[in-house]
């Protein structure tokens, strides 16, 4: 619960710290003291309310502050009750809920399904302060409190739900999250836009129910409009025999042969009837694109067959690109969820804008001194630009922010380097980072406009960069050069993460992070070294890893330093099989790393690899029964083996390694030798907790054996210093 402060307090407060413009008001108090009497938005969020443009609800407090909306914000609030809900009042216009920059369930629960005891966007680093499914939770509480008032959602957890999706924490298909949170607006990737536009038309005086034109935004109708042609997603790819062939030969009637395979509830039974082995498809070939929409398979189906859900994926990222993306409609029960195409990437001009709001980037006063870990992370750090092409199968940013990249204007950045380093509290002269969700993608695009508009490749650099993609890094080096060159700024780091395929392409680049951008360390995510693993994950082979690494080695060399690459791996992906981590583990050995920190993959909603963790199928192709299975490592026993050859430097997970490697026929893999990966004896007090232990005083990340030694716990060997 918010407390109310003495408005004289806040006054002064706001007057010596950040002169007449204080904090978006998160009190009665605080509307009070700016001659409130309501609030045109009320902003609700599961994080606390930090006003820096790396939080989504400060950007959008900000933007529609900046069009001349009055904007309140109600953070982390108390979901038991709807009284928290009420506590700025009626809007004017709308609510807005966000669970946050994190999906609450990733927030609140690890890759094996396991409580989290810390959430780093909470004061105090507290967790369980946001339920589970917040959005869901947070609309509901809203509804009761006021039944009639327009509500918007949007922010990760929105935007990756906006269609029938697989929930890995229930492992079932739940419906779209617009549907279960009764909203009336859902808002999906960069929303700065959209959200505008919503304001302002409800502004204007038009109902809710009749904004159905914005890009970026789905919505529920009970019909396709009749002046809209409609195109069946299986016209578009064919996803072959939707139940497995008949057997002629079979002996027994055809309805008990297919019963295990085409068993559905009665109500399921009722709205997806069964599909014929054999189908004459008629295809749309010249339909007008600004009024196509393309049918998806109705939740019904997609919940009783997974290939069916695989081939919704599909549709749903070969229709990503702003440029051609055609609506989206999908049938829950009695409506349908329309999808309106992905919205327009910003411009430099707009992004700009929306970076130099008048942001305080810092925690609102009302937490003291409370520390925020996830604000403590970026607080000297500059976000440059947005979106990605990289098209990793288990991310989901190209889901959200598409893979168009949207880049700020040099001078821009420059001027919010020297606004951290006149202004925010604490600066030492370290800017943490100047990045975006990859570090290198800085102003690079298609070479061709047209090119670009009409792609549908999921991915820019896979299986190899595009001949079409422009590599050229010299706007990036010239910022960095300019950045570090500012009076005060004694460093620039670079912490977001390097596509390292790219950067090869360009060794000025490689030589000017190495010898002027690292702090002993660089964080790279080769994620695996196999050919399976990395063909479903959509990444480079272990060649590009080796180039870059020459390279980073040879400047590192040059400038006297000495730095390392510390490479970060994911278990348990689709496609990985024991022998791959095997192989992995024996490569992390004959390397020298100690992967500490390790990553099991997680199915989010949406992303590709999640299709292929519940059907078993590729979408990155033509999905049906008898299309490529996927090898899918299901399980704790198979998800704890492959984390555990990660870690196999870790005495606790020899007894399971031991196991594995004998019944893999790999026992002589079992010694004290140097080419053998656990030694047969097993340190006393070692052994029952297969995943290690981690202390408070001694965190874990990944370590270099190369690093100075540290004296050996107890029951275990010398490690490398942390």
């Amino acid at each position: 619960m918010q407390t109310a402060r003495d408005i004289s307090t806040y006054r002064r407060y706001w007057a010596s710290r950040f002169g007449t413009a204080p904090f978006l008001p998160m009190s009665k108090a605080e509307m009070d003291l700016l001659g409130w009497d309501s609030c045109d938005i009320i902003v609700v969020t599961g994080d606390a309310y930090v006003d820096h443009p790396s939080f989504g609800m400060a950007i959008v407090g900000r933007v529609l502050e900046a069009q001349g909306f009055r904007v309140g914000i109600i953070a982390q609030p108390d979901w038991h009750s709807a009284e928290p809900f009420a506590a700025l009042g009626r809007p004017n216009l709308f609510f807005g809920i966000t669970a946050g920059n994190m999906d609450s369930m990733v927030n609140r629960y690890t890759s094996d399904r396991r409580v989290r005891s810390d959430d780093a966007y909470t004061p105090g680093d507290t967790g369980g302060k946001r339920p589970d499914r917040a959005v869901i939770v947070y609309s509901q509480r809203v509804r009761e409190a006021f039944k009639d008032v327009p509500l918007v959602i949007g922010g990760i957890e929105a935007s990756l739900r906006r269609i029938a999706h697989f929930d890995y924490w229930s492992e079932k298909i739940r419906r779209s999250v617009l549907l279960d949170a009764k909203a009336d607006l859902l808002v999906y990737g960069n929303g700065e836009r959209a959200i505008c536009e919503i304001a302002h038309r409800l502004a204007a005086g038009e109902d809710i129910r009749q904004i159905t034109d914005i890009r970026g935004t789905a919505f529920t109708r009970k019909s396709v409009p009749a002046e809209w042609v409609e195109i069946n997603s299986t016209h578009l790819d064919v996803p072959g025999p939707l139940n497995p062939p008949t057997d002629p030969y079979a002996m027994e009637p055809v309805a008990n042969q297919t019963a295990t395979a085409t068993t559905r509830d009665s109500a399921t039974a009722a709205s997806a009837p069964r599909e014929q082995v054999v189908r004459f498809v008629r295809r749309v070939k010249s339909a007008d694109r600004d009024n196509s929409v393309i049918r998806l398979p109705a939740f019904e189906q997609v919940v009783s067959d997974p290939v069916l859900y695989a081939h919704a994926s599909r549709i749903l990222h070969l229709e990503a690109n702003p440029g051609n993306a055609r609506a989206l409609v999908q049938r829950h029960g009695d409506v349908d969820v329309w999808l309106n195409p992905p919205p327009i990437p910003l411009t430099t001009q707009e992004m700009d804008w929306v970076y130099e709001r008048e942001y305080r980037r810092q925690p609102h006063p009302i937490y003291g001194d409370a520390e925020i870990p996830a604000y403590k992370m970026i607080r000297f750090s500059i976000a440059i630009q947005r979106g990605c092409f990289g098209g990793c199968t288990f991310c989901s940013i190209t889901e959200h922010e598409g893979r168009i990249i949207q880049s700020r204007s040099e001078d821009s950045i420059i001027r919010e380097v020297e606004t951290v380093r006149d202004t925010v509290p604490g600066f030492t002269g370290v800017i943490s980072d100047i990045g975006g969700p990859t570090a290198n993608m800085y102003r690079l695009a298609c070479k061709s406009r047209e090119v670009e508009s009409a792609c549908r490749r999921p991915s820019c650099v896979f299986p190899g960069i595009c001949p079409n993609l422009n590599t050229d890094h010299s706007p990036l080096i010239k910022l960095y050069r300019r950045a570090r060159a500012l009076p005060g700024i004694k460093k620039v780091l670079i912490a977001s993460g390097i596509r390292y395929d790219l950067a090869i392409e360009s060794p000025e680049y490689v030589k000017e992070l190495a010898q002027h951008h690292v702090g002993g360390y660089l964080k790279i995510a080769p994620e695996a070294i196999g050919d399976g693993p990395l063909s479903k994950m959509m990444k480079p082979g272990v060649g590009s890893y080796y180039r870059f690494k020459e390279l980073f080695d040879r400047y590192s060399k040059e400038a006297g330093k000495e730095q390392y690459l510390i490479p970060y791996f994911i278990a348990a992906h689709p496609g990985t099989t024991d022998e791959d981590m095997l192989e992995l583990a024996l490569w992390l050995k004959s390397n020298g790393f100690r992967a500490d920190q390790v990553q099991a993959f997680l199915p989010s909603p949406m992303a590709t690899a999640t299709a292929m963790y519940h059907s078993g199928k590729n979408p990155l192709h033509r999905v049906s029964h008898d299309s490529e299975e996927v090898r899918i490592p299901k399980g704790l026993k198979v998800r704890r083996l492959h984390k555990a050859f990660l870690r196999y430097h870790d005495a606790n997970n020899w007894p399971l390694l031991r196991e594995a490697l004998r019944r893999m026929g790999r026992a002589d893999l079992i010694g004290g030798g140097k080419q053998q990966l656990v030694p047969s004896w097993q340190p006393a007090g070692t052994g029952g907790a297969q995943e290690g232990q981690r202390s408070a005083a001694r965190p874990f990340r990944t370590q270099h054996t190369g690093l100075p030694q540290v004296p050996p716990i107890k029951g275990r060997p010398g490690r490398p210093a942390r």
